[in-house]
């Protein structure tokens, strides 16, 4: 095969000297617009995403900043449960955590002798336990109900009524509850009325956790039909329309689409329900403390302001609530890893 001037071997022509440059300047060009691979990995490096996300960070930073002021800086504080801290041995609480004495796992050791902690964390277990079964589906059967309603307007006008409570205080919730179910309340009155003999379920120290479970879904199920409806709202209607070309009904559809598309996000609630699983409620447990006693209602948060507000002695209410704290954090990482075994993200991925 015979070279003609000028050309390769591979029959290709050489560039010229006026397109060497330009060639050099186009490498130049795409490569600074690729972004370099980090440890072969595939992930943008951190100076390019800090660069490219730039405006998202600075609108964060007023969040961060209040986080770290009320969330994490107090923290430090939890220094009290190895002393037999007191406020009054300097001019400020402060500088008393200095100049009080350190007693190590004095107030632990206390703890798991005290019979009223014990009392508290089965009272908190049991209560979870109990809203853990009857509060977190409803959230899903009414945002399924609302979701299935073909109406827009009706179906704004239910979920407004069901959202409302939300944003009502402890306060007006107990109220509410003691003018219906309180001893002069309205069904009692009405019973009396007609001669029956009426009831009083908010000082019924047996119903009390039956009580305010359903106060917790009143006010709270709203907020939980907001997010699976968001959940719905994302689900494509062609799996709808498909399923049902396959012949499958209502109930089918949503137990093979519906569900499944909600899977993530009941994951991830409950994985947050699981890590609040100590928190039960304070203020809700401590406007009904008096009406039906310390036994039903005593809970590890009002036990923790019992002894550190009411009785000052903040070591061991300090203590009491860093157990609380490290087996909440226990309990997120446990309930996330649970999550990633049935092959959900979770809070994080893996």
């Amino acid at each position: 095969m015979s070279l003609t001037a000028g050309s390769r071997a591979d029959g290709t022509r050489p560039p010229t000297a006026v397109e060497e440059p330009v060639a050099a300047v186009a490498t130049v060009v795409v490569r600074e617009r690729v972004p370099r691979k980090a440890d072969g990995a595939g992930k943008v490096p951190w100076r390019i995403r800090l660069r490219r996300d730039r405006a998202l960070i600075l609108m964060t930073l007023p969040v961060i900043v209040l986080l770290l002021i009320f969330n994490y800086v107090p923290l430090l504080g939890n220094v009290v449960a190895f002393q037999d801290y007191d406020p009054y041995v300097s001019s400020n609480g402060v500088t008393a955590i200095f100049h009080s004495p350190w007693v190590g796992v004095e107030q632990f050791s206390r703890m798991v002798d005290d019979p009223l902690f014990w009392s508290a964390a089965k009272n908190t277990i049991l209560l979870f336990a109990l809203q853990l079964v009857l509060f977190f589906p409803i959230p899903i059967a009414l945002a399924l109900l609302i979701n299935s309603v073909i109406r827009p307007r009706v179906r704004a006008v239910a979920q407004a009524i069901m959202y409302l409570p939300h944003f009502f205080s402890w306060v007006l919730v107990v109220t509410v509850f003691q003018q219906i179910f309180g001893g002069a309340g309205i069904i009692a009155q009405t019973l009396e009325d007609h001669g029956w003999s009426g009831f009083d379920l908010m000082t019924n120290a047996d119903l009390f956790k039956y009580l305010v479970t359903a106060q917790a879904v009143w006010k709270d199920a709203g907020w939980g039909i907001i997010v699976f409806l968001a959940a719905l709202a994302a689900v494509s209607t062609d799996l709808y329309e498909a399923a049902a070309m396959d012949g499958a009904g209502r109930w089918r559809r949503m137990w093979h689409v519906t569900l499944p598309a909600l899977r993530p996000v009941i994951a991830l609630l409950l994985v947050l329900r699981v890590g609040d699983a100590l928190s039960v409620g304070f203020e809700q447990f401590l406007l009904q403390r008096d009406a039906v006693g310390v036994g039903a209602s005593e809970v590890l948060d009002t036990y923790v302001w019992n002894m550190g507000i009411q009785n000052g002695d903040f070591s061991y209410a300090a203590a009491v609530g860093l157990v609380k704290g490290a087996i909440g954090v226990c309990l997120v990482l446990g309930a996330n890893k649970f999550a990633h075994l049935l092959g959900e993200q979770g809070v994080y991925k893996k």
